[in-house]
């Protein structure tokens, strides 16, 4: 018979998975895993590329993600464009002014100039940062289209 204080022997330890859960960083494992390869394929390490037809178009240039790296650097020389087309504003409004045009028609076609190379400069610096996603007729299009616009409105204010 068994003493009421006596405890149960515990089970025995499993020898068939000897795996405590988790590995050290540079621990090898105890056992070989026989279900996964032995090597690593060359394809393994490098970037997945997405084709825009998918399989059925194999053909097509593979899309780009446009890492936040590349748009923090066009941020920046959109940045620096406007800050130069603010001192050709500036000049053009001084030049409008010399030729005998009112001060406000002048400050009028300064604007004007500025907001369409700014208009036209955003169209540029996006096709450069990623042409397959952002030169296409729904974004580049009105962006174009705007820019031109106001610099034929400034040429035109220009001339009162």
């Amino acid at each position: 018979m068994q003493n009421a204080h006596t405890k149960p022997n515990p089970p025995a330890p499993d020898t068939a998975n000897t795996d405590p859960g988790f590995k050290l960083p540079g621990q090898d494992a105890a056992t070989p895993h026989d279900g996964l390869p032995k090597t690593t394929p060359d394809t393994a390490t490098q970037p997945v590329e997405i084709a825009p037809g998918g399989a059925t178009n194999t053909s097509a240039a593979p899309l780009r993600d446009t890492a936040g790296r590349d748009m923090a650097i066009a941020a920046v020389v959109f940045a620096v464009l406007l800050v130069i087309y603010f001192f050709v504003r500036n000049a053009y409004v001084h030049h409008l002014v010399v030729k005998r045009v009112a001060p406000s028609s002048a400050g009028s076609a300064g604007w004007l100039l500025f907001v369409g190379m700014g208009f036209l400069s955003a169209a540029v610096v996006l096709a450069i940062v990623n042409a397959s996603r952002y030169l296409t007729p729904a974004i580049t299009g009105p962006l174009v289209v705007v820019g031109v616009v106001t610099l034929v409105a400034a040429f035109f204010v220009g001339r009162r």
